[in-house]
């Protein structure tokens, strides 16, 4: 495996921080998390994505896998569900067999924005199933990296065809891609 630097999550913050403190909110277990610094309410994670994702086609892409005749029943109630649910996103064909480097077949939808994708997560917690979902940011790094080492998974996840992935790199890509977000596989 070939060794990717991961970007220092503290490096865009003031040198000259106050160290934490372990002192704990009234709960008595989570800890006192100080003001920010900035003079702002919340982070900007939560209007937009400021770094790393590719926003100029989507941010994120959610892969929902189907494996046995009682996952492809649900699925396709499922998928229905999500077209009336949320006609903002961007929903595509319900695969009848495997396509791409996914191993068994699904079908993908796509989110622009941190409050679509955390609606939409929340709803596949409550109707997913046993099904199996693949959610992978689209950055301007490899997309062996996005659906690898970047990706989380929903359920027990799937071994994908790695192969179709190192042969497509870039292939998606609007800008020259750069890895710098983990461990190739």
């Amino acid at each position: 495996m070939a060794a990717v630097s991961y970007r220092d999550p503290l490096a865009s913050l003031p040198a000259d921080l106050a160290p934490l403190s372990e002192d704990k909110n009234p709960d008595g277990k989570s800890l006192k998390n100080p003001a920010r610094t900035d003079g702002k309410d919340k982070s900007e994670w939560y209007e937009g994505y400021p770094e790393e994702l590719d926003t100029s086609n989507n941010a994120f892409d959610f892969h929902i896998y189907y494996a046995s005749q009682a996952q492809t029943d649900h699925a396709r109630r499922l998928h229905e569900r999500i077209r009336r649910e949320f006609p903002e996103l961007r929903v595509y064909k319900f695969w009848e067999k495997p396509v791409g480097p996914h191993p068994v077949p699904m079908f993908e939808v796509n989110t622009f924005t941190p409050a679509q994708f955390g609606a939409f997560f929340g709803f596949l917690v409550a109707y997913r199933g046993d099904l199996s979902v693949l959610i992978h940011p689209n950055t301007h790094d490899s997309e062996l990296l996005d659906h690898t080492t970047k990706a989380t998974w929903m359920g027990p996840p799937y071994p994908l065809v790695t192969s179709f992935l190192r042969e497509h790199e870039g292939r998606f890509s609007s800008a020259p891609r750069q890895a710098t977000g983990g461990v190739a596989a």
